[in-house]
C-alpha cells in the first residue's frame, strides 16, 4: 500500500505542506488557533502508517477526551475507506489492511500504561500542556517507545510536536532547536490566517475583542512572556549567555529537597556575579543520590551547598535520625544554610535583584545548558489574584533551589549574614 497524497486529495496551506513533506526525524509545528495543525497531524499519521506493513502510529493528546474530540472524526475524513480493515470506537483505533494501526492516546489517567510499546510514529498535540511535567512524558515514555520501533527493521520512529504557544516554555525550546536544525529537529510557525481555515473578518473580530498579548499568542502564534511571572526581571536575551565557562573555582550548589524531583542549580562566583552552569532534576531520588552525582561530576572540587533550611530536620530517604544536612556533611560538602525559615517573598526578591537591580545591573547569568532553570524562570507565575507562586506547574523546585543559593551567597537584602547563616563542614 502506498501513502495517500494529501497534496492531491486535500488542500494544504504552504506551512502545512512544508511540515508534511519534511523528512526530519522530529518535526515541530507551532500554529495559531484553528491554524490547521491537527489536520496536518492526521495526514502525517496516515502517511507513516502506509509506509509499510504492521506499523504502529499514535496520536497523543493531554487527555483522552481531547484526543477523541480533536482527531477521531478527522481520521474518519482523511483515511480512505478502502484502506480500513476495522475501526474500534471504544479504544479509538483504526486498523488498516496492511496491518498498521493508528491509535489515539491520552496521558491524563495513567501515562505509565503507555510504556513498553514500540511505536513508529507519534504526533503529540498540545504537547506542552500535558500533565506530569510535559517534557517527562516525552523523555520517559514516548521517546523510548519510538527508539524501540514496533518491529525489527522499522528503525527509530519519528515524531511530530504540535501546539499553540503558551509562553516561553518547552515548546519554545523545541521550536528554537528546530530553527537551528539540531538533533534531527526542524520547526515551522504560522498564524491562524496563514493556516487558511479562518476568514480574515473573523480574525479581525478576534483582534478587536482580545487583549493584544493574548491575540498575538492565540492567532499569530507568538511566544509571549506570561503575565504574572514570578521572576519578571529574567530576560532570556541578556540573562542567558552561552559563553559562560567553568573557571575551576569552588562550585556553588542550591538544593531543594522535594523527593520527586530532587532539584539543584550549579554555579560559580565571578566577582559580584553568579554564573549558573547547570541545573539538575532527578526524579524519585534522594539526597544521597544527588550528593553522589555532584561528586561524580566535580571530583576533587570544593563544593558549597546552600540547601532548603528544612535540611536540619527533614530527610528524603535515610535511616532514622539521619537528616539531609548530615548526609551532605558526610559527603564532605561545606553546607551554608539559614537557621531561619526564609519567607518566600524575600527569597523571590533576592533572586529578582540578582536578575536585574534598580540600577539595571544584571548579576545573575545562566548558561543555556541549564535549560530547566531557564524554562522555570520564564514560566512560573503567581496564582491568579494572589502573591503566592503557583506550585502546580512543577516549575517551583528548581527556582527554589536557585533562591536558597542566592539568599545565602549573593543576597543584597541581608545586612548581616552572620545572624542568619550557619556553616557546617
Amino acid at each position: 500500500m502506498t501513502a495517500v497524497a494529501p497534496t492531491v486529495r486535500f488542500h494544504l496551506s504552504p506551512p502545512q505542506k512544508a511540515v508534511y513533506v519534511s523528512p526530519a526525524q522530529r518535526r515541530v509545528a507551532i500554529a495559531g488557533r484553528r491554524g490547521g495543525k491537527s489536520f496536518v497531524g492526521a495526514l502525517c499519521l496516515l502517511d507513516d502508517a502506509t509506509k509499510g506493513p504492521n506499523r504502529v502510529c499514535w496520536y497523543v493528546a493531554p487527555t483522552y477526551r481531547q484526543g477523541k474530540d480533536i482527531l477521531w472524526q478527522r481520521l474518519r475524513e482523511v483515511i480512505p475507506a478502502a484502506y480500513v480493515l476495522k475501526r474500534n470506537e471504544t479504544d479509538l483505533t483504526v486498523h488498516l489492511l496492511n496491518g498498521s494501526v493508528i491509535a489515539i492516546k491520552g496521558v491524563d489517567v495513567d501515562p505509565d500504561k503507555l510504556r513498553g510499546v514500540g511505536i513508529d510514529f507519534a504526533a503529540l498535540d498540545e504537547f506542552d500542556q500535558m500533565q506530569d511535567g510535559h517534557k517527562k512524558i516525552w523523555e520517559a515514555i514516548i521517546a523510548p517507545s519510538l527508539a524501540m520501533g514496533s518491529r525489527a527493521g522499522h528503525g527509530e520512529g519519528k515524531a511530530l510536536f504540535i501546539t499553540t504557544p503558551k509562553g516561553l516554555n518547552w515548546a519554545y525550546d523545541l521550536y528554537l532547536k528546530g530553527q537551528e536544525q539540531r538533533d534531527g529537529f526542524a520547526s515551522w510557525k504560522w498564524t491562524t490566517l496563514e493556516g487558511g481555515l479562518v476568514k480574515p473578518e473573523v480574525i479581525d473580530a478576534a483582534r478587536a475583542s482580545h487583549d493584544p498579548r493574548l491575540f498575538r499568542q492565540e492567532y499569530e502564534a507568538s511566544f509571549e512572556v506570561l503575565e504574572g511571572r514570578v521572576y519578571d526581571c529574567f530576560d532570556r536575551v541578556v540573562n542567558v549567555e552561552a559563553t559562560l565557562t567553568d573557571p575551576g573555582a569552588e562550585i556553588l550548589v542550591g538544593m531543594d529537597f522535594n523527593v520527586n524531583p530532587m532539584s539543584c542549580v550549579i554555579g560559580v562566583q565571578a566577582g559580584e556575579e553568579l554564573h549558573v552552569l547547570d541545573a539538575l532534576e532527578v526524579p524519585t531520588s534522594n539526597t544521597e543520590e544527588l550528593a553522589t552525582e555532584l561528586q561524580r561530576r566535580y571530583p576533587g572540587r570544593r563544593l558549597i551547598v546552600c540547601p532548603d533550611p528544612s535540611a536540619k530536620a527533614r530527610r528524603t530517604s535515610a535511616a532514622a535520625g539521619v537528616t539531609d544536612l548530615s548526609i551532605l556533611e558526610a559527603h564532605g560538602f561545606l553546607v551554608d544554610i539559614s537557621y531561619q525559615t526564609i519567607l518566600i517573598p524575600d527569597r523571590v526578591n533576592a533572586v529578582q535583584a540578582m536578575l536585574k537591580d534598580g540600577a539595571g545591573r544584571r548579576r545573575l547569568r545562566v548558561h543555556p545548558r541549564a535549560s530547566l532553570l531557564i524554562r522555570a524562570l520564564d514560566g512560573q507565575t503567581y496564582k491568579p489574584g494572589t502573591s503566592l507562586p503557583d506550585k502546580t506547574s512543577g516549575l517551583d523546585h528548581v527556582n527554589d533551589a536557585l533562591g536558597y543559593l542566592v539568599w545565602q551567597r549573593f543576597n543584597l537584602l541581608q545586612s548581616n549574614r552572620a545572624t542568619t547563616s550557619t556553616f557546617y563542614t
